[in-house]
C-alpha cells in the first residue's frame, strides 16, 4: 500500500478510534520486541498507516510507549479498585485483589509485560508512573486495614505494598513457569498465604 493510499484510508477514522488502533499496534510490537527493539516503521506497518499519520498522534516512540503504559495502568487500577470495593468482607477483599492481579497477568494480550517487565523501567517517567500506581494501591489497601485494626497508616501501607508485591511476583512466576496449576488454584494458594498473615492483626475494639 502506498503512503497516499494509507493516508487516505487513515483520514476516514475518527481521531479517538485511530489512536486506539495505533496503541493496539504499538502494544503488539512492544510485547514482541521490547521498547528498544521496536521501531516506529514497524508500528506504522502493524497499524497499516504511514509514518506521518503515526507521528501526527505521537511525536515519538517514547511518547507512544508512555501512552500505552498509562492505558494499561488505568486498566489494572480499575480492576484492583473494583476488587477492593466489591465487598466489605476483608477476607473476600484479599481474595478478589489477588484474583485481579492474576487475571491481568493471565490476559492473552500480555499487557503485564509492558507494565512489569519493561526494558524502559529506568526511564524517570516510566518509574514515576509505576511508583504512582504502587503508592495509590498501597494507600487504598492501607485505608481498609487501618480502619479495622490497631495498625498505623505507616504499618498498613507497608502491608499493602507487601500484598501487592506478593500477588504480582507470584502471578508473573506462575504465567512464566507454567507450573502445572490452573489460575484459580494458583490464586487460591497465594490468597491463603496472604489471608493467614493479615487476619492475625488485632482488630479495633
Amino acid at each position: 500500500m502506498s503512503s497516499e493510499s494509507r493516508s487516505a484510508k487513515s483520514a476516514r477514522l475518527p481521531r479517538d478510534e485511530r489512536r486506539r488502533q495505533l496503541l493496539q499496534a504499538a502494544h503488539e510490537v512492544f510485547v514482541a520486541n521490547g521498547y528498544h527493539g521496536a521501531a516506529m516503521d514497524e508500528i506504522a506497518d502493524a497499524a497499516h498507516v504511514s509514518k506521518p499519520v503515526l507521528y501526527q498522534h505521537f511525536p515519538g516512540k517514547r511518547d507512544l510507549y508512555l501512552a500505552l503504559l498509562d492505558h494499561h495502568l488505568q486498566s489494572l487500577t480499575a480492576m484492583l479498585m473494583d476488587a477492593l470495593n466489591s465487598t466489605t468482607d476483608n477476607k473476600a477483599r484479599v481474595h478478589a485483589t489477588i484474583g485481579a492481579y492474576y487475571r491481568f497477568i493471565a490476559e492473552e494480550s500480555q499487557a503485564h509485560r509492558i507494565v512489569f517487565e519493561s526494558d524502559l523501567a529506568n526511564d524517570p517517567e516510566v518509574s514515576a508512573r509505576l511508583e504512582g500506581f504502587n503508592t495509590r494501591l498501597a494507600g487504598s489497601v492501607a485505608e481498609v486495614l487501618a480502619e479495622e485494626t490497631n495498625l498505623s497508616i505507616a504499618e498498613a501501607t507497608l502491608l499493602g505494598r507487601a500484598l501487592a508485591g506478593m500477588a504480582q511476583v507470584s502471578a508473573r512466576y506462575w504465567v512464566q513457569a507454567g507450573a502445572g496449576l490452573d489460575r484459580d488454584a494458583a490464586c487460591e494458594l497465594i490468597y491463603r498465604l496472604a489471608w493467614r498473615g493479615i487476619s492475625r492483626f488485632p482488630k479495633e475494639p
